[in-house]
């Protein structure tokens, strides 16, 4: 029985047919129309949104608040728990960098941050000696939607080049501050990707500009105190399959041109004594084919999988000739050991790698080779390399999480190999770890592969498979999630929720080969896994079927879609945020920003039958069917470009038509916010706190 009662009539879409043949086949889609025709510039300007999609939405929405009007005083308790284990006042360690330390600090009540520097060796403690750079909140003031792209500086510390997107659309608009006034210049860049690349004078930067299908598809190079119009355009990629992003180096020597799909690279190189030189291209773009760059002095360090190496080796290449001819090897492959990062200094060498599922941090001296690693003994457990700011250093940065361990931030020096203990993470309502249990198990999938799964759950949680679970997963484009610190799941935890992770084929958690076999042809591997990790809960008592909530998003939310279609039995509620779930309709519309470079992701449907009856087979939208759908609850934002709102909005639509069961289908659908939902620190927190009361209340623990 279910537990929502009493609910108003559930809106219905009206349906206005619309056929498509490929290959041979036709197909019709009744719900075509919510996607606005206008759809390119109203993620510009919100308000010419059509008035019928408009309608559609907010009753959607109206519907949704119905449903769960009776989880309002839980949502306030659960955001209460969760904001109080935030420290409101909280501020980063400085990052060295010439005469200066940068960081960056919350005030309390803030919803954004604020970016402030110190002298290089001041104490961080003493307030009096910040100097606040630019203050997010008073940016935002006004806005309903405000995301900043942070603050870089010059090379000569003078000037700061920012950005932030007011819409949700992800269209950023970048200014220059000038660090000693805290005024910005005239100076004002439209329709940029967030954030630039200086060069070594100050004087001017290079930035991406997104095109009207907010693809990065040009950089310009902008001297400041000229207008935009006037900007020289340095490179144009015309493949709409790659991405683009500009960058500098540590050593200023270089500004980075990098141009990528998902599995195949090129970069292209400005050298800084000569601002107006055309890029000189590195290693011509193969199909296959990754290279990462970093420099070190008189070589480029580069990161690729040439010549079979799936996980990734580590070769060098002077300055003044990088071509792929002069490629030596320095880190060799090791299959099972993916190589992630990796980052040079003027005496080391440094990279982050995964090793039997978890990562570790290794050092190799440049002048003798002499490695060593830096790791933990938890079961499960998660690392950030941030290294530093300035190339002629022995002290980088990184920080160490597990699931029941806050958040810890080390300096380590690579030569001494000691290491001091910056920050742990406070959580002001208090927590203690050993109140808390986390495991790594290993689910026996369908075809015998054993799925990482990691657990946090308290240590009275009653095993005997009547404990809920939130079951979480994403499973795409070689993403791994980390088994780190979130206080947010603590308030499930300690709800008696078995709070669990399934590290599942499609992400790089057991090396890139579990990357290969999640995609393309093999993408049922990943929805495969998903299920089989809820099996393995239920059969070891973890759980039940009856008490998993499901939860993933974007790419993930198309597993929740394939996972509901393949086992709706086997989950009591599932919630997708920014669903990506009408696949087949998205890969077969070259127009839409993701959609040509993501066909190395899914398959390309428009050239091939194949790559169509095997989208066609798993798209969540396409195999909805009469069968008893669990509760299920849809996220979108209207004007997110990733994701577009009407996806969950016609899967909604479909699935609300098709269930024979009596759970709702829901659907909310942010209005001012995009495929990040809300962009203030409490608003996500309010969010999520709604999403959890969703999961609570369909286990029944109200």
């Amino acid at each position: 029985m279910s537990v929502f009662k009493n609910l108003p009539e559930a809106p219905v879409a009206a349906k206005k047919p619309v056929t498509d043949t490929r290959h041979g086949i036709t197909r019709t889609d009744d719900y075509a129309w919510l996607r606005d025709d206008n759809w390119q510039a109203m993620f510009k300007d919100p308000s010419i949104l059509n008035p019928d999609i408009r309608k559609h939405l907010e009753a959607e929405n109206a519907y949704m608040n119905a449903a769960m009007d009776d989880t309002k005083a839980l949502q306030k308790t659960l955001f209460a728990e969760m904001r109080g284990r935030i420290k409101e006042d909280d501020s980063s360690i400085p990052v060295k960098d010439g005469p200066f330390a940068y960081g960056s600090l919350y005030v309390t009540g803030g919803e954004q941050p604020r970016y402030f520097r110190i002298p290089r060796d001041a104490d961080n403690k003493d307030e009096t000696i910040r100097q606040v750079l630019l203050d997010g909140d008073k940016e935002a003031e006004g806005k309903s939607y405000f995301r900043l792209a942070g603050l870089d500086h010059s090379t000569d510390h003078s000037r700061g080049l920012w950005g932030y997107d007011d819409k949700g659309s992800e269209y950023f608009t970048l200014k220059v501050r000038d660090l000693s006034t805290g005024e910005d210049l005239a100076d004002v860049i439209e329709n940029t990707g967030g954030g630039g690349a200086w060069a070594p004078d100050g004087k001017s930067f290079f930035y991406t500009v997104l095109d009207d299908n907010h693809r990065p598809s040009k950089i310009f190079h902008h001297v400041l105190g000229t207008p935009q119009a006037d900007d020289r355009l340095v490179y144009e990629e015309k493949d709409p399959g790659f991405f683009m992003s500009v960058g500098g180096s540590l050593l200023d020597d270089f500004i980075y041109i990098d141009i990528n799909d998902h599995e195949t690279s090129e970069y292209r190189l400005l050298s800084t004594k000569d601002l107006t030189a055309e890029p000189k291209l590195v290693a011509g773009r193969v199909i296959g084919l990754e290279y990462a760059m970093t420099e070190g002095g008189d070589v480029f360090y580069i990161l690729t999988n040439a010549d079979g190496a799936k996980d990734f080796k580590i070769m060098e290449a002077p300055v003044e000739a990088p071509g792929k001819e002069n490629w030596r090897e320095v880190v060799a492959h090791r299959p099972g050991t993916l190589i992630l990062s990796h980052m040079a200094y003027a005496r080391h060498l440094v990279w982050l790698q995964r090793r039997d599922g978890l990562p570790e941090i290794v050092i190799r001296d440049r002048k003798t080779g002499e490695e060593h690693a830096i790791a933990f003994a938890e079961e499960a457990y998660s690392l950030g390399l941030s290294g530093a700011a300035e190339y002629d250093t022995d002290v980088i940065r990184f920080s160490y999480s597990s699931m029941t361990t806050p958040s810890q931030l080390f300096d380590y020096d690579m030569a001494t190999r000691k290491r001091t203990l910056l920050k742990t993470q406070e959580v002001p309502s208090g927590h203690n770890p050993d109140d808390y249990v986390t495991r790594r198990v290993f689910a026996p999938s369908w075809d015998g592969t054993k799925v990482p799964v990691t657990l946090l759950y308290r240590k009275d949680t009653p095993l005997d498979g009547s404990a809920p679970c939130l079951l979480y997963g994403y499973g795409a484009y070689g993403i791994t999630i980390p088994a780190g610190f979130n206080t947010n799941c603590l308030s499930l935890a300690d709800r008696g929720f078995v709070y669990a992770i399934a590290h599942i084929r499609g992400g790089k958690d057991r090396g890139f080969s579990w990357y290969e076999d999640g995609k393309m042809a093999k993408k049922t591997n990943t929805f495969k896994d998903f299920i089989a990790a809820a099996d393995y809960l239920n059969q070891e008592k973890f759980t039940s079927y009856a008490n998993i909530v499901a939860e993933g998003g974007s790419a993930g939310g198309m597993l929740m879609g394939a996972i509901a279609n393949m086992a709706p039995e086997k989950f009591t509620g599932i919630i997708a945020a920014v669903p990506f779930v009408d696949v087949l309709n998205t890969m077969l519309d070259d127009t839409l920003p993701l959609t040509p470079p993501e066909w190395p992701e899914w398959g390309n449907p428009i050239d091939s039958p194949e790559f169509y009856d095997i989208i066609a087979g798993y798209s969540p939208y396409d195999n909805v069917g009469a069968k008893p759908y669990p509760a299920i609850l849809a996220l979108g934002g209207l004007t997110d470009p990733r994701v577009t709102y009407w996806e969950p909005a016609k899967w909604v639509a479909r699935l609300r038509e098709k269930t024979t069961g009596v759970e709702p289908i829901l659907m909310k659908t942010n209005m001012d916010a995009g495929h990040g939902g809300a962009s203030g620190r409490f608003q996500r927190l309010e969010e999520i706190a709604f999403e959890y009361a969703f999961a609570i209340k369909v286990a029944g623990r109200m």
